[in-house]
């Protein structure tokens, strides 16, 4: 099942070998390029997204790359190992996912915005995608950042029965900057979740957590969780303690995560 984070994740590391290189054979006074690449390879704990588990709780592998234009303009993909058990997260086992979009600064404000795709191989459905956008700004050695991603109705939301809503809307903040002098940084998220993709009701999602920087390799530690408890899922996933609704429980729990991340 980890087949396309593999191919993703190797697509990274070659991308990152010849950005590596470049430096080396490029004039010092050469403008600079019209077009770069990032990407990233990780291995996490466990793999959350706003707030709930989608490896069922288990490790698992991720990889993204970007290509960026000097304009602003972006395209990409991410990739992560998933759930593929009996659950009420099932996604198939891979998740892949591709954006486009565009950001510029104004002012010391950064504006992004653009299309995100979730595609699940392994899955018999459950493909979506969202608008999104968000605004930025550095506030001293902190950053500020606030952002609504949209998904408009589709065929996803026929599949979650205990929601009417035929579209669903995630609004999000988030607070982090770097320790002055130390290659530590630290992190906060809260965000909210309303509509098609609720988990039993509507709820909040949290996360804050530390990371070390050493060249292209970051650790974090995070503790990451939700305002979902056991009484609020008994209507969806079963009576109090029974096994759909331990499961569930289980997959929104406030839980440690530690991930180890190369970037290119």
């Amino acid at each position: 099942m980890l087949t396309s984070i593999r191919g993703l994740v190797a697509a990274t590391l070659i991308a990152a070998t010849g950005l590596v290189a470049m430096p080396a054979q490029a004039d010092q006074t050469a403008p600079p390029a019209e077009f770069t690449v990032t990407g990233s390879a990780a291995v996490v704990s466990q793999y959350r997204f706003r707030g709930l588990s989608q490896s069922d709780n288990l490790p698992a592998v991720q990889g993204s790359i970007t290509l960026n234009h000097a304009s602003g303009l972006y395209v990409g993909t991410w990739g992560s190992s998933a759930s593929n058990k009996t659950s009420p997260i099932n996604i198939g086992g891979t998740e892949i996912d591709v954006f486009g979009g565009y950001s510029k600064t104004i002012s010391g404000i950064t504006l992004d915005g653009g299309v995100y795709g979730y595609l699940y191989p392994g899955a018999t459905a459950g493909n979506y995608y969202e608008l999104y956008g968000s605004l930025a700004k550095t506030l001293g050695p902190a950053k500020a950042k606030v952002g609504v991603n949209f998904a408009p109705a589709q065929k996803v939301f026929n599949y979650n029965f205990s929601s009417p809503t035929r579209s669903n809307t995630y609004v999000y903040g988030e607070l982090s900057g770097g320790v002055p002098k130390t290659p530590f940084s630290v992190h906060t998220h809260l965000g909210y979740s309303s509509g098609g993709f609720d988990f039993g009701r509507d709820y909040l999602d949290y996360s804050a957590g530390v990371s070390y920087t050493w060249k292209a390799l970051t650790l974090d530690a995070s503790i990451v969780g939700t305002d979902l408890s056991r009484n609020a899922l008994v209507n969806t996933f079963g009576p109090v303690g029974s096994f759909g609704n331990e499961q569930a429980f289980r997959q929104g729990k406030t839980v440690g995560v530690v991930s180890l991340t190369a970037s290119f």
